[in-house]
């Protein structure tokens, strides 16, 4: 399983331009926002939840995004939609709660996990995501992300919030 150290190790291995900013931890985005200091980019906020069927989702949108768990489930069929336990956070992310990130999916080998990013993140030059640890937080350029996403064959499902519709899929 890939952890913190692993991937910084990682991203430097595949050349992957970042910037690590450490803070205290941070478990909320309120939290985020009081002390994370100053990051450039689109700060986020990443929701791991799953359905009664045991399929798992990780939603990546901006902070300031608000998300109606019951809303999101009838617009796209989905069962029972609820936050995924602290055992599947460890299990398919290795990841601790208030540490949930698209960096998790590298952990994710039998690709259980259906990944939405926020289409809105997509205008941005670089996303702010924590390196699988909540003491840290790591500002990826837009075009690095989608090719780390891509080297590790993790596919990346557009979404639009506002509507919640998706869009074309990008395909590692």
């Amino acid at each position: 399983m890939i952890g913190y150290k692993s991937l910084l190790k990682l991203l430097d291995e595949t050349n992957i331009d970042y910037s690590l900013y450490n803070h205290p931890p941070l478990f909320t985005v309120n939290d985020s926002m009081k002390l994370r200091g100053n990051i450039e980019g689109a700060h986020t906020k990443n929701l791991f939840l799953k359905d009664k069927k045991k399929n798992f989702y990780l939603f990546s949108c901006l902070e300031s995004t608000k998300i109606d768990l019951k809303f999101l489930r009838k617009r796209m069929n989905l069962n029972n939609l609820s936050f995924a336990g602290e055992k599947y956070l460890h299990e398919l992310l290795n990841v601790e709660p208030g540490a949930v990130s698209p960096f998790g999916l590298l952990n994710d080998t039998e690709k259980k996990i259906n990944f939405y990013l926020d289409l809105k993140l997509d205008s941005f030059n670089s996303f702010n995501f924590h390196p699988l640890d909540n003491t840290a937080t790591i500002n990826i350029k837009r075009g690095d992300f989608y090719k780390l996403l891509k080297i590790n064959n993790i596919i990346v499902n557009l979404f639009n919030f506002e509507t919640y519709a998706s869009y074309d899929i990008k395909q590692p």
